[in-house]
């Protein structure tokens, strides 16, 4: 048996890691169907300002938008544990898209109420594709290795979200207006959830068989909590850098700053290729306080006031670094989940940075007129380095169950490999 499964890691090892088999689908799934992540606060904050609504309205049902996934996502995680993804991310997605093509048909300025409930219900109910994604890695990939390099370029990719994302927003807003740009929003996440949930990994996921989270589920380890805090810094430097975009594309009167801007440039795919091609010294919570150290300084070149196009190019700098500090973050949770969490272990992590953009969104919209404004992901990215460095004794030994953790993922999925 041990024979088995050494073999195709041997045979596939020098094969490029898209040409595995199902790898390209997922991952270009996922990325489709997760791009109303990056386009729906845009959509909302251009759709507010179109109906007469002020910036910081439009913040504040980004924020909502942000916070109801941040708290949708471990609920749905917990289910797809119990209950599969097909089920799960179906219905979720389905919701999510209705809310989202209703959207356009109401004033939020004279129906704040009802706009607020669609948006809150859109979050809530947003399908878990990146969890679902990283649960799916093992039974793809039975090389540990090539594992984390799927893990290293799909954290990476995750960036494209937010490259192609407001800047498409920002175009179809331009010439066809924010209603439009919210109907392509909604549609192309339907596209992309259908592709991952008719691939044969996800129709053929099953949960793990024991459970041992019992009711806190993931958020029994100490360690975890306290890295759920940190990534939400991480989440409120990305969630106040939507809005200040937005700002900066008003007062220079360049509407498609509002999408390249917060882009992070392709600076997160590069950093993603680079981290998956070469092992990285030290602890992997060493790792963490590393890239959180280089994320923060990557910011400080825009606090000091640069011009559209400086600001532009500065983007790229903390997206070499966020995609080394994510995925160590998701190595870390893979390690210390407890058994039959992993999904909902996932979906926490996301949901942390979620909660943070949520906060970040709804800072920056009410400051989004203040000096303050451009320092806002700075210190979200600081105030991430501050908890990972007083948390690192307790991250200390995630290197010791990664084995483990990848023991009890190899049942989950043996019976339909």
């Amino acid at each position: 048996m041990n024979s088995r499964t050494s073999r195709p890691p041997a045979r596939s090892a020098s094969r490029p890691l898209l040409a595995e088999r199902h790898v390209a689908r997922l991952l270009v799934g996922t990325l489709a169907g997760r791009l109303p992540n990056g386009m729906a606060p845009v959509a909302i904050l251009l759709l507010i300002a179109e109906q007469g609504g002020s910036l910081a309205a439009g913040g504040l049902l980004c924020a909502l938008y942000g916070l109801a996934s941040a708290i949708g996502q471990p609920a749905l995680g917990r289910m797809v544990d119990r209950r599969g993804q097909t089920r799960v991310t179906a219905a979720a997605v389905l919701i999510t898209t209705v809310c989202l093509l209703l959207l356009p048909y109401f004033d939020a300025v004279l129906q704040p109420a009802l706009a607020a409930g669609l948006v809150v219900l859109a979050g809530l109910s947003t399908p878990p594709l990146e969890a679902n994604l990283r649960a799916l890695w093992g039974a793809v990939l039975p090389d540990p290795e090539r594992r984390r390099a799927a893990l290293a370029l799909d954290t990476g990719a995750q960036g494209l979200i937010y490259v192609a994302g407001p800047p498409l927003v920002a175009l179809l807003s331009a010439v066809h207006g924010p209603g439009v740009a919210m109907t392509v929003t909604a549609v192309l996440g339907l596209l992309g959830a259908t592709t991952v949930l008719s691939a044969a990994p996800s129709r053929a996921w099953r949960p793990a068989v024991a459970r041992a989270g019992g009711f806190l589920g993931p958020l029994q380890r100490g360690g975890l909590r306290l890295l759920f805090l940190a990534v939400g810094g991480v989440g409120f430097a990305l969630g106040s850098m939507n809005v200040w975009a937005v700002a900066m594309a008003d007062r220079h009167g360049v509407a498609l700053l509002s999408g390249l801007i917060p882009a992070l440039s392709i600076g997160s795919l590069v950093g993603g290729i680079l981290y998956g091609r070469r092992r990285w010294p030290g602890r992997l919570s060493s790792q963490l306080v590393t890239a959180a150290l280089l994320f923060a300084a990557a910011w400080v070149p825009l606090t000091l006031g640069p011009g559209p196009l400086a600001a532009t190019a500065f983007t790229a700098l903390p997206g070499l670094f966020l995609t080394a500090l994510i995925t160590s973050a998701f190595l870390t949770v893979d390690a210390l989940a407890p058994a039959g969490t992993r999904t909902e272990a996932y979906a926490w992590l996301i949901a942390a940075v979620g909660t943070g953009q949520a906060a970040g969104t709804a800072l920056a919209g009410v400051l989004s007129t203040g000096p303050s404004a451009a320092a806002l992901p700075a210190a979200g990215a600081v105030a991430c380095l501050g908890v990972l460095l007083g948390t690192r004794r307790r991250l200390a030994t995630p290197g010791k169950p990664r084995p483990r953790g990848r023991h009890r993922r190899s049942p989950a999925h043996a019976e339909h490999r």
